[in-house]
This record gives structure tokens, sequence and C-alpha cells, in this order.
């Protein structure tokens, strides 16, 4: 049996500093969580750090069903079901067409590929803001302006450069002769992705999805540019809840909803965190 490590000063030292770093990392999430259970009344008498001292769900509940978000009286709940149906078919069909890119790119090469993954890869660094103008032409033309299919479309678009990048970067670390094994075996070009790429696709997969999801859902400006009214997504709902004026600020019902925008995100990286790492340490990055 081995020994156990002995504390070191320097070793107190270290988790000393890393225990204040997360006490100061983690103090706004606390002061949110905290101010969403209070009541009005006592966050006039509190403090923002105080614990609350008779928790209470109003303020959520408000949130989700209630809360005017400029005219509309109707919370979050719309604004939540539009993110939902927009990021799952973009996520899905961006990872997909990331996965087959990325197969052709290092399995499939043909004349060219390099400039075209080149070019593609001049995506990634491409601001947001100067497709604004273009796209919405597109869109328009498409008859899928201010629509939920045209926000998929926008995201699709927008996050095809990364998903190649990532799948074309770790199936580039797969064997060859995998790939050369099954031609000799007559095998085609999608029986050789189904049956041999794709189940090793597994921790790519993992980070593409955590990546995808997580861009798409905090996206402000496509969401605020391209939605229609019936269309807009959770952060441009938080936004315009956050900037709807009353007589009354009601801080409790912000903190519930910036939390409801943001569970999702949080949820997916609480349960699938230490997996997006293990793939990303698989090669999702390497060059």
């Amino acid at each position: 049996m081995t020994a156990a490590p002995r504390l070191s000063i320097g070793r107190l030292a270290l988790f000393a500093a890393l225990g204040l770093l997360a006490l100061f990392y983690l103090t706004p999430l606390y002061v949110m969580v905290s101010t969403s259970l209070k009541s009005m009344e006592e966050l006039r008498q509190g403090s923002l750090l105080s614990i609350p001292s008779a928790p209470e769900l109003g303020a959520w509940a408000k949130a989700w069903s209630s809360a005017c978000t400029g005219t509309d009286c109707n919370g979050l709940k719309p604004f939540f079901m539009n993110s939902v149906a927009m990021v799952v078919p973009a996520v899905i069909i961006s990872t997909a067409l990331g996965a087959i890119n990325g197969y052709v790119l290092t399995k499939w090469r043909f004349r060219g590929s390099e400039l075209v993954f080149a070019l593609m890869l001049f995506g990634v660094f491409m601001p947001m803001q100067v497709v604004l103008l273009p796209m919405s032409q597109v869109l328009g033309q498409l008859g899928l302006a201010n629509s939920l299919a045209g926000l998929v479309l926008v995201h699709v678009l927008a996050g095809l450069p990364s998903t190649t990048l990532f799948f074309r970067n770790y199936y580039a670390g797969l064997p060859d002769e995998l790939v050369k094994a099954a031609m000799l075996d007559g095998a085609g070009f999608w029986q050789i992705f189904w049956r041999i790429v794709l189940p090793l696709s597994g921790p790519i997969l993992v980070v593409t999805l955590i990546w995808q999801f997580t861009a798409i859902w905090n996206d402000f400006l496509y969401g605020v540019v391209f939605s229609g009214a019936d269309a807009k997504p959770i952060t441009v709902g938080l936004n315009n809840l956050a900037n709807t004026s009353s007589s009354v600020k009601e801080y409790n019902v912000d903190m519930a909803a910036a939390l409801i925008a943001a569970a999702p995100t949080l949820l997916v990286y609480v349960l699938a965190g230490k997996y997006f790492v293990r793939g990303l340490t698989a090669g999702a990055v390497k060059g």
C-alpha cells in the first residue's frame, strides 16, 4: 500500500487559494439563487448575502408564467419552448454534418480538400456581425425570415465550421488502415462511416453536442436579429423581461428568470462535464 501524500505548507496554501477562488466565483450564483427565493419585503430589509428566512418560489412561478416581457405578460415559458424547438434540430443537424465533413476531409480526401477545409476554418474566426446582412437577405429569399426554421438554419451554418474542425481533427487520429481494410472487404462510404468510424466517435460527439448546445442556447445576437414576434428564444425573452419598466423593480423575479434561462446549460455541464473534458483530451482540439 502506498502512503497518502503529506499535506505540506505549499499544498495547504494551494488548497486555500483554490477554495477562495471557488468562493469568489460562486458568490454571484449564490446571490442569484438566494435573491430568487426571497420576497420583495425581505429584499428591502435584508442584504444581498443574507440567507432567505422563508424561502418561496413565487418569483420563479411569476418569471415562468406571468412576468411581463414588454407588452406580453406570459412569462418566459413561450421563449423557453422556442429555444428548445430551435436548439434540438440545430444541434443534431450541425453535429451530423460536421461528422460527415470531418470523415470526408480525413478518410476520403479529394483534390482541393485542404483548401475546402481552410475556407471552412475561416468561418470559425469570422465575426458574427459580418454575416447579419447577407444572412437576412438569404432568409428572406428562402421565405424563412422571422421564423424558428430560419433560426435553425442560421445556427447550423454558423456552427458548421466548428463542428467540422472538431471531427476533422479527431478523425485524423484514427488509423487509415481501418478504412482501407473495410474497403478491401467491400464496404462502401456509408457502411464504413456507420459501422466503423461513428462507433469510435463517442468522445468527440459529446464534446460537439455540448459545445453546440451551449453556443446556440446562449446566443442573443442571432435571436434578436432573425426572430419574429412568435419565434424569439429565451435570451431575447430574458432581455425583454429585465428591461421592462414597471412601478416596482422585482429583482427576485429577474434573478429567477436568469436562472431559468441558464438552467439547461448548467444541467448539461453538471451531468456531462467530465465527458466534455475527456473528449477534449481525446483529440477534439489537437492540430
